[in-house]
């Protein structure tokens, strides 16, 4: 059926970008704890643990995800090292010093990226690993376009200029060691929901047409906690 291959096919695409930042923490050992900042229902802090065998734990605003997610780790049988709680990722309460890797995808947009980094530098050992996956608008244009403009009101978010993100980092002891522009790689997964009716939400186009004009960006950027 046509609806369950394109379903499948934009997992796939999903899953392949998951692995793509998990495969930037690295190297990690078992003993290792990570950080998932925004964990969602927990894909991302499952990604992590499999690929490392490292102690995860993820953050989210929402009791019902955090719920969900413990009860898929026990499911998994990786209860013992996977954890999900409820907490804010500006504030975790979680242990200083004591993390070799953190993360956000796709969630930086939602918060105010210097109290975002402090919180993450707080949790990073020196010389952890930071790494995102986000949405910026390129303000080498000027303002923020009106393609950004609909996508905030869409999500309810504040999309952050790209120069953003590197000032903030320096202000919080992260430097960046490497930047990776996704856009390109990202259109296809755009162009194909668009085509899934039971999916489709409208914003498709915009997101379509921000990544053609060169106004908006999917960036991965790593940086080393100093």
């Amino acid at each position: 059926m046509r609806r369950d291959r394109i379903t499948a096919e934009l997992h796939r695409l999903e899953q392949a970008q998951a692995d793509l930042l998990a495969s930037h923490l690295g190297p990690l050992s078992r003993a290792d704890r990570v950080f998932d900042a925004g964990c969602g229902r927990g894909g991302g802090s499952a990604v992590a643990h499999l690929r490392y065998e490292c102690h995860t734990d993820g953050v989210t605003i929402s009791r019902k995800q955090a719920d969900f997610a413990n009860a898929q780790a026990r499911t998994r049988n990786i209860d013992d090292k996977v954890r999900y709680h409820h907490r804010n990722m500006l504030d975790t309460g979680l242990p200083s010093d004591a993390y070799a890797a953190s993360w956000n995808n796709e969630s930086t947009m939602y918060v105010e990226l210097d109290l975002l980094f402090a919180e993450h530098a707080r949790l990073l050992r020196r010389g952890g690993r930071y790494v995102t996956i986000t949405g910026c608008y390129n303000d080498a244009y000027g303002r923020a376009s009106r393609e950004v403009s609909l996508i905030n009101a869409h999500y309810i978010c504040d999309i952050h200029p790209r120069s953003e993100y590197f000032r903030a980092m320096a202000r919080n002891r992260l430097v960046p060691v490497h930047v990776q522009d996704l856009s390109a790689d990202t259109i296809p997964y755009w162009e194909l929901r668009k085509q899934a009716d039971h999916l489709v939400t409208g914003i498709e186009e915009t997101f379509l047409s921000a990544y053609e004009n060169g106004r908006f960006q999917y960036l991965l950027i790593a940086a080393d906690r100093v």
